[in-house]
């Protein structure tokens, strides 16, 4: 059953967000700086909600985001200690082959500025709960499961199960709730899934050597390697390799798991250890036929799920939440409905040309670099070089890396 009788009856709140991950929180703490009510869906648990653990995952902010997550208040709940500034991004193919490095593209007069920073993926979860806590125009509810979405001329009605089951009565439905979203799938949105057959293992190391700030991407025969710098003589690893071999590195006694990453990183920052929880995740990149439905729109994954391979999957998350909620505070000041049909396409419509160029870019640099046939081999070699060589195509990358493009 699609319609109600009481579809003139007042909504419970303007917006209802399904998915409390960061790109939901910041979605709803932008729509509650425009004025509007919001209740945010979250399966887990309130205090798993408010304190997640650490997940291995560490987030590259370019300028744009960091300066969003300002705007929205989360920042401040960051400490200063786990905000590392990322001085140059360093990538290899093969061994001893020539790199490329990017660095800041400092403007005049402004001698240290990073490339971005590197918080890890938690304490920036923990940092739009807390803003969110805060906010009285905005509901949190946790351990609630969406059953059904059902739309009527003006209105959408949510059931959910949870402690007491819910009914809640809102304008605009958003789904944020991961790349193999319930929700747009029970909306009857398709989706592109690239599987690349490989799964990522992130973990913490410490080294005696010093990281100096810098990221290092390296394509090497049957692996793909990445180490990011935290603050101290620590990194993140990310590993990827066929699901097999991670999963006999997840389980691995400790002494064999860090003999064997010094082995796979060359030693290139000495003697390493362990000193966190080991991660895994499938690599499976997701693309959604649509961004909008009839009063639903899709944010942060469940939208666009990106390789990490660019480092751009949740600061396009934030662009998105930024995006959509531009659209619907321009109509909810002019009293027009937050949730009709022009709102989300010209949302869906600016997200798409954002996001598209990129999904089918990092897609394809994704699937020539972790190819280890010859000729590929040989393109992703002559591939830097040539980059390296251009440098107004390292200065484009740059740009891209850093995004300046000030939070609107």
């Amino acid at each position: 059953m699609s319609t109600f009788s009481d579809h003139d009856m007042a909504p419970d709140h303007d917006v209802t967000i399904v998915g409390g991950g960061p790109v939901g929180l910041a979605a709803a703490l932008a729509l509650d700086a425009a004025g509007l009510s919001v209740s945010v869906l979250e399966r887990a648990p309130g205090a798993v909600w408010a304190e997640p653990s650490f997940d291995g995952r560490e987030i590259a902010l370019t300028y744009h985001a960091r300066a969003l997550l300002e705007r929205l208040g989360a920042w401040r709940h960051i400490p200063e200690s786990v905000i590392c500034p990322l001085n140059e991004a360093r990538i290899e193919t093969g061994r001893g082959n020539h790199p490329l490095i990017f660095e800041a593209d400092r403007p005049a007069g402004i001698r240290e500025a990073p490339l971005g920073w590197l918080v890890s993926n938690n304490m920036i979860r923990r940092a739009l709960y807390a803003e969110a806590a805060e906010r009285s125009g905005i509901t949190l509810l946790p351990d609630v499961t969406v059953e059904t979405v059902r739309q009527d001329t003006a209105t959408a009605v949510v059931h959910c199960q949870g402690a007491q089951p819910r009914r809640m009565r809102t304008r605009l439905v958003i789904a944020a709730d991961g790349r193999f979203s319930p929700t747009r799938r029970r909306a009857g949105i398709g989706a592109v899934i690239h599987d690349f057959e490989r799964m990522m293992m992130v973990c913490r190391m410490a080294h005696d050597l010093p990281h100096h700030n810098v990221a290092l991407q390296w394509f090497a025969e049957g692996q793909t390697i990445a180490l990011l710098p935290v603050n101290g003589h620590a990194s993140s690893l990310v590993l990827t390799l066929p699901p097999a071999e991670i999963q006999r590195l997840m389980h691995i006694e400790q002494d064999a798991f860090n003999a064997e990453v010094m082995e796979r990183v060359g030693n290139r920052l000495g003697a390493m250890r362990l000193v966190s929880t080991r991660h895994a995740y499938p690599l499976k990149c997701v693309y959604a036929h649509r961004f909008a439905a009839r009063r639903l729109a899709l944010l942060g994954d469940a939208a666009v799920g990106m390789h990490p391979i660019t480092a751009h999957g949740f600061n396009l998350g934030l662009r998105g939440a930024e995006v959509l909620a531009a659209e619907v505070a321009v109509a909810f000041s002019r009293g027009q409905d937050i949730g009709s049909a022009a709102v989300l396409h010209r949302f869906e419509k600016k997200h798409r040309a954002a996001t598209m160029p990129l999904f089918a870019a990092t897609n394809g640099i994704a699937t020539l670099y972790t190819h280890d046939a010859a000729p590929f081999r040989l393109l992703r070699s002559l591939g830097l070089r040539v980059a390296d060589a251009l440098p107004p195509l390292k200065s484009a990358v740059t740009g891209m890396l850093m995004d300046r493009s000030p939070a609107a």
